[in-house]
């Protein structure tokens, strides 16, 4: 279960995508049209790092693809993956980074793929009460591995129009350009939908 708080937080996550996604090598589209498209999260078994993937598109341009991760302290070692902190009125600071370098993203995506998962439900919570929310990006995983082994995040790169994530448990590629149909990647997949996407698209692929 993800829960959402009804905060105020200072970057907005538009606001650093606008920022930070133009710079990365698999960026396409007018920046200054970038909008959220939607999102979809991961549980964190600890409970302690929000994920969440955005779904954006720039102008006229294609959908991409930004995985992120949010903390209440720093990663160790990841500094070339912090992309900024961020000030949450109900949380307090929190480290923003480019999931595709955190190791607890990285496990939540191979547990999903493998597994046959989907994005965890959501909950808003305001003045002590929850209440269900309806993502606004559906996804689920090709998998059907009950069980999965503990998973260690190896190497990451970056590609032209995605990013490989190498792990202790499977190689992950997470398309940062989606809504392309040619890509035949072969492995399991993440596919997801969401509105004006009935068909699922491909997200993700573990090999």
């Amino acid at each position: 279960m993800a829960l959402l708080h009804a905060a105020q937080i200072s970057p907005s996550k538009i606001e650093l995508i606008r920022t930070w996604a133009p710079t990365q090598p698999w960026f396409a589209g007018d920046d200054l049209g970038l909008e959220i498209i939607g999102s979809y999260r991961f549980d964190d078994p600890d409970g302690e790092v929000g994920i969440e993937t955005l779904i954006v598109r720039a102008g006229e341009g294609p959908f991409l693809q930004v995985p992120l991760t949010y903390r209440g302290a720093p990663l160790a070692g990841a500094d070339e993956w912090l992309i900024t902190t961020m000030e949450h009125s109900a949380l307090g600071r929190r480290w923003v980074y480019d999931a595709s370098g955190d190791p607890v993203y990285a496990a939540a995506l191979a547990t999903t793929i493998l597994g046959g998962g989907t994005q965890a439900p959501l909950e808003r919570e305001e003045n002590g009460v929850r209440t269900p929310v309806e993502p606004s990006v559906h996804v689920i995983g090709s998998g059907t591995q009950v069980e999965m082994d503990t998973v260690g995040l190896v190497d990451v790169r970056d590609l032209d129009a995605s990013t490989v994530i190498v792990t202790s448990a499977a190689e992950l590629e997470l398309l940062r350009i989606v809504g392309d149909d040619s890509w035949a990647l072969g492995g399991k997949t993440l596919t997801g939908t969401w509105a004006g996407r009935p068909d699922p698209v491909l997200l993700a692929v573990a090999r």
